[in-house]
């Protein structure tokens, strides 16, 4: 299992060790001490093999210089671990980590099955597209990048809580939820502040669940309290199905993971994608659910408290709109893509040629 870094490069890979483990497959990891998966993986119950590399898209050029001089010396760690473990099959969801496990892949002949969980593919699946055994997508609109014939639109792996989730609770007050990631955002965190002198006026029957992240939690929780409007200010949601049970409405990023949960609760969605995400996937992301009556989209730039108050007014009044919205979002989920992913390295395994 090849991709670390965050955790919409390991989340998903790690639903689909579990799939393979339960067939009886023996799997392992390959990332980086500095990455998520350094904590995810190892918690999970998996063994993983340590090398070091770096980002290429994005920073600085002293950062790509040292990229560049591990680049042989993760290349040779690649091999030899590969070797070593007798891999028959490598799994990616690309990303800078996975990039040298897929280079000694495809040099010794090991197959490699891709999984591109945005619209727009990484810079890693883009390169290796042509060479990959098969392609596992999350979008339609990522078909493109991959061979005729060896693309197919499984989804993202998603927790089973999200696809049993019940629906919100029928009542006049509507639940919010607002989250940045798990590290929360600074643009919602100031546009939630910012809204609230709005809520306050209006008299909306709404009520919010905002995670805010550690370091700004304390303050905007204190702040609020103050205000008299319901809701909470949490500094990290760890139940976050019970939290989007809850949630008549979702504001948030648009990483692959999240539009994923989206989908798989089926839950109409207000997206303002991360403006700095590599090759702005995440507005890509957005745009695929806009395009299915699934959610708004808001740019970075312009998400505001007037905005957020705007959007939320209007879709808190018209019930039926949001119910088109999360209908049109369940439509777009995926159920078994662990288990279709887990099916696909096994095919590809037994394909190997003997070397």
């Amino acid at each position: 299992m090849a991709g670390g870094g965050t955790g919409g490069h390991v989340v998903p890979s790690l639903a689909v060790a579990r799939e393979l483990v339960a067939r009886g497959h023996e799997v392992f990891f390959v990332g980086t001490r500095v990455g998520i998966e350094a904590k995810l993986v190892p918690a999970a119950g998996f063994g993983i093999e340590w090398i070091e590399t770096g980002a290429w898209q994005r920073v600085s050029w002293a950062r790509r210089a040292r990229t560049l001089w591990r680049i042989p010396v993760a290349l040779g760690k690649s091999w030899s671990v590969l070797k070593g473990r007798r891999a028959e099959a490598v799994f990616s969801l690309g990303g800078f980590v996975a990039a040298p496990v897929v280079a000694a892949a495809l040099a010794r002949g090991v197959p490699v099955v891709a999984m591109e969980p945005n619209a727009m593919p990484g810079l890693v699946n883009r390169l290796a597209g042509r060479f990959v055994t098969k392609a596992l997508l999350g979008f339609e609109e990522a078909r493109a990048w991959f061979p005729v014939g060896r693309a197919e639109v499984t989804g993202v792996p998603v927790r089973a809580e999200f696809f049993s989730l019940r629906a919100a609770p029928d009542r006049e007050e509507m639940t919010v939820l607002i989250t940045g990631g798990s590290r929360g955002s600074r643009t919602l965190n100031e546009a939630f502040r910012q809204s609230w002198p709005l809520f306050q006026r209006e008299g909306v029957a709404v009520r919010f669940r905002h995670q805010a992240g550690v370091d700004a939690q304390p303050e905007l929780a204190r702040a609020f309290a103050d205000t008299g409007l319901a809701g909470q200010v949490d500094a990290f949601i760890a139940d976050m199905p019970a939290a989007f049970a809850e949630a008549g409405l979702i504001v948030g990023r648009a990483g692959a993971n999240a539009v994923a949960e989206l989908a798989a609760a089926g839950k109409p969605s207000i997206l303002v994608p991360f403006p700095f995400a590599a090759d702005d996937h995440q507005k890509k992301n957005a745009e695929a659910l806009v395009r299915a009556g699934a959610a708004r989209l808001i740019d970075d730039g312009q998400m505001n408290g007037q905005r957020l108050f705007d959007e939320v007014l209007e879709l808190a009044r018209d019930r039926r709109q949001l119910a088109r919205m999360g209908q049109a979002a369940r439509g777009l989920a995926h159920p078994g893509a662990a288990e279709r992913a887990a099916t696909v390295l096994e095919e590809a395994a037994g394909r190997r040629p003997s070397i």
